[in-house]
């Protein structure tokens, strides 16, 4: 039977982002994908928790600290307030900010490897391997391309140190049946078979702890170590719900349904080395992980690295904020790799936003205001409604069950489908002809009460990708926003108040190309 309890919670996270440089769109990209989600659940009723921050240890962290000139402290608490002010300007409607500098978040971190060294599952040893210092993490030769590093293009160094190992070997079998128990745990499909490919091909020991750094939390039974920048990152997910509301755990109410979001690159931490703490520590895993591609910009990901960001903070000012929402998400199917650019950006505003939604509002409301002194007609009875009713009903189902797969680009597209359908409407009926024709009021007061209706439901399902622009439609529309009106199961296209329209600018006036 399912737990009806459990599918009305809801917990996403983000990867939380690495404070050796600043904020570019691929933090964007996935901030706003779980923003998305987030939203989506709320209009269902779910009662949501949405999780983001950045990770601030590490050797990383320290080296570029090094090179400003500045202590590792100084820096990241001058970068990671510019994470936190990406969220706000993203409007993420995010619940907590963590950083794993927070004292809670430290000490919690100690207390959960105690309980892998209780467990029997720490060893100290002596390794040899090699190191990528932009990722943190060992490569095997085999694994390299042209000796270099898979991710990030850049030749990795031996390091070899006495260090604690935790005993991933162990788990194995117990992975490897998880797995096969619950296929859907990983998404998609091929992300879930290239890391049971991982844990099948057999798993080593790693090194949980660096005695070459001192930046990061120290092993709580030798001060001489600090716990692996990766494992401390890791227990963010948990910590952040003991202290995220002052006086309250809220692990068992969401760890349980956590949903995880992140980034191909970082599959191997989060699918196979993650659960395996987890069980190992003793508790639960979380729901699931849905893993999305790449952003790419000249056919290469995007990474501070190779120097081939777009940011964000210019597409957002030229732009706007709902166009770099819409855009990222419309033009790279979320799950799989694709390429993105300034031209995209503005071909998508331009064609998509501004042709068909932005004039479709415009028209819609000045129809209103032109032919029915600016109040939305009551629809009368008869056939001109029926098939746009039904189309937008449909959609609406459509959009929120490819949300809840997180399906957001199909979301989107069934969403753009009814908008195309109701700019046919108007190109077929032709308010401008009806309305010089009094024995045609009545359908005319059909097709206006329809293009209203249907901007309305089409408000309710972008809401969660472009929440200010579906905001600013209804308001248009002179449409109630409170919570209740925005819940997609309710919504029906009867749902419509005829109310006064309000005129206003266009929602997103064209942009030309720059010479």
């Amino acid at each position: 039977m399912k737990d009806t309890t459990k599918a009305m919670r809801y917990y996403v996270t983000t990867p939380i982002y690495y404070v050796n440089g600043e904020p570019h769109l691929g933090h964007a990209y996935t901030t706003i994908a779980a923003d998305i989600l987030a939203r989506y659940h709320r209009q269902k009723g779910d009662d949501v928790f949405f999780l983001t921050g950045v990770d601030e240890h590490g050797n990383k962290v320290a080296q570029a600290a090094a090179e400003r000139g500045l202590t590792p402290r100084q820096h990241v608490d001058e970068l990671a307030p510019r994470f936190k002010e990406l969220t706000r300007q993203l409007n993420a409607t995010n619940d907590f900010f963590i950083r794993t500098t927070d004292p809670e978040h430290e000490a919690y971190v100690q207390r959960f490897v105690e309980k892998l060294q209780a467990a029997g599952d720490v060893e100290k040893r002596t390794y040899g391997g090699l190191y990528c210092t932009a990722c943190e993490g060992f490569w095997y030769e085999r694994d390299l391309v042209d000796g270099k590093c898979p991710d990030h293009g850049i030749e990795p160094v031996w390091l070899e140190e006495e260090n604690y190992y935790f005993l991933l070997s162990k788990y194995q079998d117990r992975l490897s049946e998880f797995f096969r128990a619950n296929p859907e745990w990983v998404r998609p499909r091929t992300r879930f078979n290239e890391a049971l490919s991982f844990i099948e091909q057999g798993l080593d020991d790693i090194s949980i702890s660096r005695s070459s750094i001192t930046w990061g939390v120290p092993v709580p039974w030798d001060d001489t170590q600090v716990i692996y920048v990766w494992v401390d990152a890791l227990i963010n997910y948990v910590s952040a719900l003991t202290y995220a509301r002052p006086g309250e755990d809220l692990v068992d109410r969401y760890w349980s349904v956590a949903d995880h979001l992140l980034s191909k690159d970082i599959l191997k931490f989060h699918a196979v080395i993650w659960p395996a703490l987890l069980m190992s520590a003793g508790y639960d895993l979380p729901a699931g992980e849905f893993i999305h591609g790449y952003l790419l910009s000249g056919g290469e990901k995007m990474s501070k690295t190779r120097g081939n960001v777009l940011d964000p903070f210019v597409i957002m000012e030229k732009y706007g904020l709902d166009a770099l929402r819409f855009y990222l998400f419309r033009e790279v199917n979320f799950g799989l790799d694709g390429n993105t650019s300034m031209d995209g950006v503005r071909a998508r505003y331009n064609s998509e936003l501004a042709n068909e939604l932005g004039n479709l509002v415009s028209r819609t409301v000045s129809m209103i205001g032109k032919y029915r002194d600016g109040t939305i007609p009551a629809a009368p009875a008869g056939e001109t409604l029926r098939d746009v009713a039904a189309k937008g009903e449909a959609m609406l189902r459509a959009a929120s069950a490819h949300y809840g797969e997180v399906e957001i680009t199909a979301a989107i597209e069934s969403v753009w489908e009814y908008v195309r359908r109701l700019n046919r409407l108007v190109e077929e009926e032709a308010p401008w002809k009806l309305a010089k024709d009094e024995a045609q009021a009545g359908r005319l007061d059909a097709v206006l009460h329809g293009l209203a209706a249907g901007l309305r439901l089409v408000a309710l399902a972008i809401h969660s990708v472009i929440p200010g622009t579906a905001e600013e439609i209804l308001r248009r529309l002179g449409q109630e926003r409170d919570v209740a009106a925005m819940l997609l199961d309710a919504a029906i296209f009867d749902g419509l108040i005829p109310a006064a329209v309000v005129a206003a600018p266009p929602l997103f006036p064209r942009i030309e190309a720059e010479e």
